[in-house]
């Protein structure tokens, strides 16, 4: 369970908080086109040092920098805690990957821009999880960059 982040809810400034502990970001709806947003955030992040496990069914058991697309979040926790679920997928999605989240120990629940579920947030911010909903985490990284590593 990723405590280290959970614990970020009580922080200043959580999103900084949880940008500075995370370490592992499962990137739920990666895309294998570079030229969506799923794929060029994630690969920001990897470029930012972060261990990045891209989540997509359909493209499972390929490579993509050295990591192994994984069907769920069950795969993706299966080597190590999963800090950061950063969710590029459509709303009516969420609730299901929020139970997933829960169920796998992630510390925050991160919906990209223009994805918002409040009854998911909610259920996620009642296990202790840090929520973050409609914000691109590429963008909160730069506006923090300099505070972060």
């Amino acid at each position: 369970m990723s405590d280290q982040i959970r614990s970020c809810n009580a922080a200043p400034d959580p999103v900084l908080c949880c940008l500075q502990q995370a370490k592992t970001i499962a990137v739920v709806g990666f895309s294998a086109n570079p030229e969506r947003p799923s794929h060029y955030v994630a690969a920001y992040l990897a470029d930012q040092g972060y261990k990045v496990i891209p989540v997509n069914p359909g493209l499972a058991g390929q490579i993509w920098r050295g990591q192994m697309i994984v069907r769920d979040l069950s795969e993706a926790s299966a080597t190590g805690p999963v800090d950061i679920v950063d969710v590029f997928r459509q709303a009516d999605a969420v609730p299901a990957i929020t139970e997933a989240a829960i169920a796998n120990g992630a510390g925050c629940l991160w919906l990209q821009s223009g994805i918002v579920h409040a009854g998911a947030a909610e259920t996620a911010r009642s296990a202790g999880l840090l929520v973050v909903m409609d914000a691109c985490l590429m963008v909160e990284h730069r506006l923090r960059a300099a505070r972060i590593h």
